[in-house]
């Protein structure tokens, strides 16, 4: 008995049309949408402070406006996370929806993720819950679940544990179902979309330009099949797998509210055009502990990126940094970060303007508005006339906006009272998790074979390897996978902590782990604190990581030209 999981959110703010695709392009039992990330929290919040019935993601009601119809006449369960910080708020809208168009579905939601009171100066702290709260409102009968906070794969987890009838404790079929989630939540980052091998797939006559949302067919021992509906662009292949895989993950345990997913157990194989079956994967208890996501407001940020023509380069970013900082000391109070970045982008003899010039990004941050307003644009602006020579800006700075800092927590599981709210208004406890198990990390796999001495030529690491990237909190992680047993060989004995650091330089202060996982030919790798306090602090010029990996590939090693 299979049943079939199909995505149609990977943020808050994707392909507005995919949740009819996914409706319409074939066979569908359940369809979820994921909306959430740290920064969405963070935006849900301060939609929230100014209006406490907001809170949730309405692109997703006016989706549904659009497909409840579609999705009661094919049977399609919908369950999804857009409920964000009021999954009740959601729920109701949901029904005065269906109420409006006459269409008869039942409405449940899940709740108790909300920790904020219990946590002061949060502007929302929200623990991440599991799939069972979801499993209860499909049980008793909901044809639409709404979330808050739960993990991502807790949306393909609950459906799972409903159809199959699973338990807490069946440790492996979860763990399959978490694998699966984790492969589905981000959209169409498993069917092509930003992948690291494009560029060859379109070569091959991939059409990478609309790619098709993923769906899972799931079997009730946690295996799963991972493809797309027929005739949607982008693929899904090994390689497109693998990359989700490591996106945003650690070492080998995969911890979550109902299991930990041991991702060293994981076994990809092609099971024919744009289907690759997942199966082998091992699960353990999860850990005692929830973690709660806690958004607050860390005060006020301004830029100005100045804008450095042809020659000189150096003496004139040295010649603004020394002109600013003279203002701002002689302003009525100074911001209390300042930060400089000067990014070469500028050619010798280049035959465009544009070409020839370097930017020189300013970046203040204070808990005061005044502070990094008017003081920033009043200092930038007295220049004009009297810095180097070309000044200009690519914008004038504003009056400074507030920026968020993200913060892990961690609480006991029972102290946190999810529950499931059933669609006939019945309020069903879910139980934590009676087994638990303090994670350590699984003893090192050996490495394999090294490849035999031989002739190397100096090269782009991404000729060879692939690699995704993002972030989790303040920290990055990298992961890097290739596509040979051979190139594995090479990988594995060469790509050590130390060569990421020289490759890296950021991270050269930075804690750095390296996590091998044999079964992917993949190296995981997991940067502290890169991201200063996360994504909504904008830290760095990617403050998401996204382009870490990428980045990271275009270095050169000495490559054996075996593999070349």
């Amino acid at each position: 008995m299979t049943l079939r999981i199909g995505n149609a959110s990977g943020f808050y703010g994707d392909r507005f049309d995919a949740m009819r695709e996914m409706l319409t392009g074939g066979e569908l039992d359940v369809l979820t949408g994921d909306y959430l990330a740290e920064l969405t929290m963070l935006i849900l919040g301060r939609d929230r402070l100014k209006d406490p019935g907001a809170g949730y993601a309405r692109t997703f009601l006016r989706q549904l406006e659009d497909c409840l119809g579609l999705a009661y006449e094919r049977s399609v369960k919908i369950v999804t996370n857009a409920g964000g910080l009021n999954p009740a708020g959601l729920a109701d809208a949901v029904r005065k929806l269906a109420d409006r168009l006459g269409i008869p579905v039942r409405v449940a939601h899940a709740e108790g993720d909300d920790l904020t009171a219990a946590h002061p100066g949060s502007l929302a702290a929200h623990a991440y819950l599991g799939g069972f709260g979801i499993a209860e409102c499909l049980r008793a009968g909901a044809d639409i679940v709404v979330t808050g906070r739960v993990t991502d794969a807790a949306l393909v987890t609950g459906p799972a544990a409903a159809h199959f009838g699973w338990q807490p404790g069946e440790y492996d079929r979860l763990a399959g179902a978490v694998v699966a989630g984790h492969v589905l939540e981000c959209g169409t980052q498993a069917t092509g979309g930003n992948y690291a091998f494009f560029a060859e797939a379109a070569a091959a006559g991939r059409d990478l330009r609309r790619p098709g949302f993923p769906l899972a067919e799931l079997h009730e021992d946690g295996s799963c099949v991972i493809t797309k509906h027929p005739g949607t662009g982008g693929f899904v292949d090994i390689g497109t797998v693998t990359a989700q895989l490591l996106y945003e993950t650690g070492g080998a345990r995969y911890a979550g509210p109902d299991v930990t997913a041991r991702l060293d157990t994981v076994r990809l194989r092609q099971d024919g055009p744009d289907r690759v079956r997942i199966d082998g994967v091992r699960g353990e208890a999860p850990p005692p502990t929830l973690k709660v996501g806690r958004n607050r407001l860390g005060g006020f940020r301004n830029e100005v990126v100045f804008v450095l023509t042809g020659l000189d380069i150096e003496a004139k970013a040295a010649l603004v940094q020394e002109q600013l900082g003279d203002a701002l000391a002689l302003a009525k109070s100074r911001p209390s970060e300042i930060r400089w970045e000067l990014a070469r982008t500028d050619h010798p003899d280049a035959d465009t303007e544009e070409t020839a010039s370097a930017l020189l990004r300013l970046v203040v941050r204070d808990r005061d508005q005044e502070t990094v307003g008017r003081a920033l644009s009043g200092a930038a602006v007295e220049l004009a006339l009297a810095s180097y020579p070309g000044f200009h800006v690519l914008a004038p700075p504003g009056k400074g906006a507030p920026y968020g800092v993200f913060e892990d927590a961690y609480v006991p599981q029972g102290e946190v009272p999810h529950m499931a709210v059933l669609h006939d208004g019945r309020r069903i406890p879910v139980p934590p998790a009676q087994d638990t198990l303090v994670l350590q990390d699984p003893p090192e796999p050996p490495l394999p074979e090294p490849l035999p001495a031989g002739p190397t030529r100096r090269a782009p690491l991404g000729l060879v390897a692939g690699a995704r990237s993002g972030d989790k909190g303040g920290n990055a992680n990298v992961g890097v996978w290739v596509r040979s047993d051979e190139a594995w060989r090479w990988l594995a004995h060469t790509l050590t902590v130390g060569t990421f650091r020289e490759l890296i330089p950021e991270s050269q202060e930075l804690t750095v782990t390296r996590h091998l996982l044999p079964g992917l030919r993949a190296l995981n790798f997991t940067v502290e604190g890169i991201l200063g306090r996360g994504v909504a602090a904008q830290h760095r010029f990617d403050p998401q990581a996204k382009a870490l990996g990428e980045w990271l590939r275009s270095r050169h090693l000495d490559i054996p030209e075996a593999l070349l």
